[in-house]
């Protein structure tokens, strides 16, 4: 499972981030609203955890941009304004639940597993096109036919799942699979969008990964006419 963590507030982002970690999610942390919104839309993780006052964007902000966008990422809001209004306002914007500071983190454990307990299969499995990704497994699934995926590869996919025919930019595949701080170039995701086209083929997979220069991949159901690295 992983948790996208949006806090403005560096000690209490890397303290939850820790938390989390330790109960066995895969974590990161973001500190403003505009970046939070970029990392979401990626649409790579099963849980966001929202605060609500943040320069530049405030968490009610983020939240209703990211359902207008379709985003069905649920989301854990955390704010110290907890007057019935406020709390209305968090759910209204798309939360889908408001916990107010300071909390005790028994609770925030609660609420995170309860929320990440309401997608049902949705968190073990992702469609598209007669494929799916099963993310206990790291494999593709078509039919009777299947075959396990490299640890990048399984990211890569798993990103063009979550975004089916919304188009992904090299720059944020290479950014949210390899890192900020990686030496690896757009070349990398070429090579590993290869590899995965050909287990799709492998597998009898309908679904084409497809590319348009300047825009980035996205998912097809039909063979693109013409693919570009």
């Amino acid at each position: 499972m992983k948790i996208l963590i949006i806090e403005d507030e560096v000690l209490l982002a890397d303290s939850l981030k820790a938390l989390l970690t330790a109960k066995g999610f895969e974590t990161e942390a973001v500190y403003d609203g505009t970046s939070g919104e970029e990392y979401a839309r990626c649409g790579r993780y099963d849980l966001i955890i929202l605060d609500v006052m943040m320069p530049g964007q405030d968490g009610y902000q983020v939240a209703r941009k990211l359902r207008q966008d379709r985003c069905t990422t649920p989301v854990l809001m955390l704010t110290a304004k907890s007057a019935v209004e406020d709390r209305v306002a968090g759910l209204e914007s798309g939360a889908d639940y408001y916990l107010a500071k300071p909390f005790d983190t028994r609770e925030l454990l609660a609420c995170v597993n309860a929320l990440l307990r309401r997608q049902g299969r949705q968190v073990n499995e992702l469609a598209y096109g007669g494929t799916r990704l099963d993310l206990d497994s790291a494999s593709l699934v078509c039919g009777e036919n299947s075959i396990r995926l490299s640890a990048r590869e399984f990211e890569v996919m798993r990103l063009l799942m979550r975004s089916g025919e919304k188009y992904i930019a090299k720059e944020t595949l290479l950014t949210h699979v390899w890192g900020y701080e990686s030496n690896a170039v757009e070349n990398h995701v070429e090579v590993y969008v290869g590899f995965l086209r050909k287990k799709l083929a492998i597998i009898g997979s309908a679904i084409r990964i497809a590319a348009v220069r300047r825009l980035g991949y996205h998912l097809e159901c039909a063979y693109a006419e013409k693919t570009e690295n």
